[in-house]
């Protein structure tokens, strides 16, 4: 593991590789799983506040989901997640050439809101977890994800690179610099770091 400040990064994410690969995977992310994506509080609000604007990006059936169920729902352990479709896709899914992408992005595209999507969904295939004195930052190594990982090996991209984006969101510019210093010395002497 590797701690920057109050966090701790696996290296899964400075040693694997990684590249959304959609064309292969069809973002089924955002089909398959447990439950919906995961959403902070604030989340939960700003996806109520929100929801007019992206409503015009959405299917019929995940407005009618939301319609029923919510913005936001709590799942079977007690976090706040968006509502699925029928206990399968997330409910701010859309599909063009059976790839899913998310209705929230495209209204963040369209200028229609200053949320560009759940942070759990940006940050994807990395999770966070917070606990009471500092956070952690893990690869998740999923079956749907294969595509990805063979693209992410073809391009040399690794997960932390990939991620640049969403992380530097979750981190700050700064964080993220560290993090790209400790994969560059991780690629350079790979048997000097403590395991």
């Amino acid at each position: 593991m590797l701690r920057i400040d109050d966090t701790i990064f696996s290296f899964d994410i400075l040693e694997k590789q990684f590249c959304c690969d959609l064309p292969e995977c069809f973002g089924n992310c955002c089909r398959y799983g447990d439950s919906g994506a995961p959403l902070t509080k604030a989340e939960t609000e700003t996806l109520n506040e929100i929801f007019p604007v992206v409503k015009p990006f959405m299917r019929s059936e995940g407005v009618e989901a939301i319609e029923k169920l919510g913005t936001s729902v709590t799942d079977f352990e007690n976090e706040n997640v968006t509502p699925l479709i029928n206990g399968e896709e997330c409910a701010y899914t859309i599909i063009e050439k059976d790839i899913y992408y998310c209705a929230i992005e495209r209204a963040w595209t369209a200028g229609k809101t200053t949320f560009q999507k759940p942070l759990s969904c940006h940050l994807f295939p990395a999770k966070f977890k917070q606990f009471s004195d500092f956070r952690a930052v893990n690869y998740q190594e999923l079956r749907i994800c294969q595509a990805a990982r063979e693209k992410g090996v073809k391009e040399t991209i690794y997960v932390y690179e990939f991620l640049k984006e969403p992380l530097t969101r979750a981190l700050g510019p700064d964080m993220y610099e560290e993090l790209c210093a400790a994969g560059k010395e991780l690629k350079k002497n790979p048997r000097t770091w403590n395991r």
